[in-house]
């Protein structure tokens, strides 16, 4: 079973031995998530994630990125677009949480901002030698999102504040020591081992659900996470500092293109 990729949605559905492949399908862009994806996304990952059409999910990109993240092409310019905007990455984390099955996310190359945080919430993540993570939120006006001010220090611990305040680049084997990853393989392996790691965590008669359940942050936790980040994103938009911010990046990006 597949699904073909449209303009709106850029997202690509595939059944793999039982598993549901999404993969971000923007390649030009790196990937790059507008509302539109964010919002087919949780949709695509609440309708597989009942435990009835598949034993699990894999959330991976086509080409060199993972994700890039926010589309910086489409910022928000009213308050009701900025609300969408926060409001359909925290959804994305609400989906994945709520499934019955694993979801694992296989990063196949850059994981910036909000698509680097989507990966926080998944039951493992995969990487390959081309992974990097990158939070540059800090230096853009931009805030955390994803509930990721949770998410970061319960992977990482005393690591988190260095990848959001500082903002370095983070490669494979650097995530893999400070348990961003669990594991790498090599490019041509990447689908393959996560479809096994949700073909071992779904034994036949087994209790992957409830064992999901126990072992993931309560969403009382996740919810009171967006809450305060929902504060501190306000807090940006409205001081003006989130919209240079963006208007910076594109400066910089035009002189150094």
């Amino acid at each position: 079973m597949s699904s073909p990729t449209s303009g709106t949605d850029r997202l690509a559905v595939d059944i793999m031995r039982g598993v549901a492949v999404l993969t971000l399908d923007r390649p030009e862009k790196l990937n790059a998530l507008d509302v539109t994806t964010r919002l087919r996304l949780a949709a695509l990952v609440r309708e597989l994630g009942t435990g009835e059409p598949v034993r699990g999910i894999v959330l991976t990109g086509k080409g060199r990125a993972f994700s890039a993240g926010e589309d910086l092409s489409v910022v928000p310019t009213t308050d009701e677009e900025f609300k969408q905007a926060f409001e359909s990455f925290h959804d994305i984390t609400r989906a994945i949480l709520e499934t019955r099955v694993p979801v694992i996310a296989a990063v196949n190359g850059l994981a910036v901002g909000g698509a680097s945080e989507i990966t926080l919430c998944c039951d493992a993540r995969i990487g390959t030698p081309a992974t990097e993570y990158y939070q540059p939120e800090n230096s853009r006006g931009i805030t955390i999102s994803n509930a990721s001010s949770l998410l970061i220090g319960r992977l990482v611990r005393n690591h988190a504040m260095r990848m959001v305040l500082g903002s370095p680049r983070i490669g494979a084997d650097e995530a893999l020591r400070i348990g961003l990853l669990d594991e790498l393989v090599e490019p041509d392996q990447l689908i393959d081992r996560a479809i096994e790691t949700v073909h071992a965590w779904t034994p036949e008669g087994g209790t992957t659900a409830v064992h999901l359940a126990l072992l993931r942050p309560r969403l009382e936790e996740i919810e009171d996470a967006f809450a305060r980040e929902d504060v501190a994103a306000w807090e940006s938009w409205k001081s003006g500092l989130l919209t240079a911010g963006v208007a910076g990046f594109w400066t910089t990006k035009e002189t150094t293109s």
